[in-house]
């Protein structure tokens, strides 16, 4: 019998590029204006977190600072930050300490991974 482990157990996501792509199968909910979450694990305000994010054409999420890792993979469509265009299958690793805000004028699904929570720089609509 092997003795319990200290870490998180490992997740699996079979399928996840498949069902990604048929973004009619998920479950989405509103995460904001413009923007859609699929959430895979934990939740992106108590990172850490996995979600799928589907960005209507022009969504955009505003000016933020990561407090950690953040991995995007972008499954489809393409994003824009500081950095230039993501176009699908591109893996983005923002550093603990980075700034940007995203944008996606034709629209976009990514998956992204959060080893720690964002701190937006102010309020939508303010």
């Amino acid at each position: 019998m092997k003795p319990p482990s200290s870490r998180p157990p490992a997740l699996s996501f079979p399928g996840l590029l498949t069902a990604a792509l048929e973004p009619e199968k998920l479950l989405w909910e509103p995460f904001r204006e413009g923007v859609q979450i699929c959430r895979l694990q934990g939740d992106p305000a108590r990172a850490p977190a996995a979600a799928l994010l589907r960005y209507a054409p022009g969504a955009m999420v505003p000016q933020h600072t990561h407090e950690g890792w953040e991995y995007i993979l972008v499954l489809s469509g393409a994003q824009e930050d500081d950095d230039g265009v993501h176009e699908a299958g591109t893996l983005k690793v923002n550093p603990p300490g980075s700034t940007h805000a995203v944008y996606a004028p034709q629209g976009c699904t990514v998956l992204a991974v959060w080893e720690r929570s964002v701190r937006f720089h102010k309020a939508e609509g303010a």
